[in-house]
């Protein structure tokens, strides 16, 4: 479990760089992502104790869940 933070990283650095994209589907990609990242966050700061983490993810994964809504929502009124 110590090293799911690895991979953790890696999701999290790809989705912010699909995030950054132009195209409305890579946002929309990259949000999901970043929310796959929120998840093996928490996995690992609940193996980690680091409860401060787990409460930061939960706080992103909702910011994520706004960003792919107003995402979708851009490119219909396009």
């Amino acid at each position: 479990m110590d090293l799911l933070q690895w991979p953790a990283m890696l999701v999290t650095l790809l989705a912010a760089w699909l995030v950054a994209s132009t195209r409305p589907w890579r946002r929309l990609v990259g949000f999901w992502t970043f929310l796959a990242s929120n998840v093996m966050w928490v996995a690992w700061g609940w193996h980690a104790g680091a409860y401060a983490l787990i409460a930061l993810q939960v706080g992103l994964a909702v910011l994520n869940i706004r960003g792919a809504v107003k995402n979708n929502d851009d490119t219909h009124t396009k």
